[in-house]
């Protein structure tokens, strides 16, 4: 599951949660073009990311408990080298 491809923030971001949450669906895209110029742009790239993550681990939490979960997973990156992470977090058989 884990793209060996990506840069390295994104490939540590998608290993960190593949394992600490056992994904079935996991995308991790940097989204830090699109913030060229904007407060929080570093110009290392890698700093703003959107995931989409489907864990049974989700099942019976709500919206901010599964951020919680995502946040604690990549929390040393998030306080260090990620300035925004938009998380799109499910259970499975969620729409």
């Amino acid at each position: 599951m884990i793209d060996e491809s990506k840069a390295p923030v994104a490939a540590e971001i998608e290993r960190r949660l593949a394992e600490g949450l056992a994904p079935s669906h996991l995308v991790v895209t940097d989204d830090s073009e699109q913030h060229r110029g904007h407060a929080g742009h570093d110009p290392r790239g890698e700093s703003h990311f959107s995931v989409e993550i489907v864990s049974e681990q989700f099942a019976g939490l709500g919206r901010v408990e599964r951020q919680r979960l995502v946040n604690h997973a990549l929390a040393d990156l998030l306080a260090e080298r990620v300035h925004a992470l938009v998380i799109r977090a499910r259970a499975p058989g969620e729409a």
